[in-house]
């Protein structure tokens, strides 16, 4: 990893790499890969963020070839760069920025995020006033205005073949069917979550020093269960708070190749459960992830028989397809 450090002169509309380290109060860190015209727009965004407080914005970029380094720091000079050689992944790569944050908060924000303005104090005034949070989340705006899903149960064998079966599309306001991913929850107030989705998160520093960093055995994905499960082990409160919201433009990267982003994503599901669950339980998760591709597998490809447009049924049978291959050990 290479860093880039601020000039101490230049102007900034969002902070000041002159600021001695007992003056940061936000850290905010951002990881981008071939992203710049996102990032553009993301760090756009911040420049309303209040930073009377002391805030420091960090980009960790993971080896972009597409000219997004050298957009920050001809566009951005207030920004702290760190370049890594190679593509890390996006827990590695957050790591890389919160080695060298400086602040009591780390606010750890997706490339593909716009902050509105006022997002992020009324963010940092609800952690401020409660002590035993560790992790804070907003609410997630879609680019069509529709609430995304931003917060998830821990994954249980029984909660994972309710999704396969699809129960949960059933049966949405089920608490049961629809546990894992709380297809019940309105997004509508205050409440302690088992895991808040990576894609922004206020994380009080004094947590991260007992808990430790990112799990970078994930690639990406499942960090995010791995990481709130053991603040919660910790006895730190995990919080989805909808009084702030961002908009989420949603899979910047992983659109450049969905179908290995999906298995990647299947890939750390299946990680998360092994390391925290005994070996009968794990087999349990497997078999209801096969259930589940197999079951898409063949709806799918129903549908792309029946329809006239298969073009989203024809994506989405490759999908499960690719997935169930790896399962079975047929790729790797």
């Amino acid at each position: 990893m290479t860093s880039t450090k601020p000039n101490d002169a230049a102007p900034s509309s969002a902070g000041s790499g002159a600021m001695s380290p007992a003056a940061i109060h936000l850290s905010i860190v951002i990881v981008t890969w071939n992203n710049a015209r996102i990032i553009h727009e993301c760090l756009n965004s911040l420049a309303s963020v209040d930073n009377t407080s002391g805030l420091e914005i960090i980009i960790v970029d993971n080896d972009s070839s597409d000219g997004t380094p050298e957009l920050i720091q001809n566009t951005f000079p207030h920004v702290t760069l760190v370049r890594s050689p190679a593509n890390v992944g996006f827990a590695a790569g957050n790591n890389a920025g919160i080695r060298v944050a400086r602040g009591d908060y780390l606010c750890l924000i997706n490339s593909d995020v716009v902050v509105p303005q006022g997002c992020v104090e009324k963010l940092l005034q609800y952690i401020d006033e409660h002590h035993d949070i560790g992790v804070l989340g907003p609410k997630m705006i879609l680019p069509d205005g529709s609430i995304g899903r931003s917060c998830l149960r821990f994954p249980t064998v029984a909660n994972w073949i309710w999704r396969a079966l699809a129960l949960d599309s059933i049966f949405k306001r089920s608490h049961r069917f629809g546990a894992y991913l709380m297809t019940y929850f309105k997004y509508d107030r205050i409440t302690d979550v088992d895991v808040l989705t990576g894609w922004f998160w206020v994380v009080r520093r004094q947590a991260i020093s007992q808990v430790g960093l990112l799990d970078e055995r994930f690639f990406m994905y499942g960090e995010d269960m791995d990481w709130c499960k053991r603040f919660k082990k910790a006895g730190w409160r995990v919080v989805f708070y909808p009084e702030a919201a961002a908009i989420h433009h949603c899979g910047a990267s992983s659109s450049k190749a969905p179908s290995r982003f999906y298995v990647e994503r299947t890939r750390a599901g299946l990680e998360y459960c092994k390391r925290h669950h005994n070996p009968v339980a794990f087999a349990g998760f497997r078999l209801a992830v096969c259930l589940h591709e197999a079951i898409r597998l063949l709806g799918y490809g129903l549908r792309w028989l029946l329809e006239p447009r298969r073009a989203d049924a024809a994506f989405k049978v490759r999908r499960s397809w690719a997935c169930l291959c790896w399962l079975l050990g047929l790729v790797q």
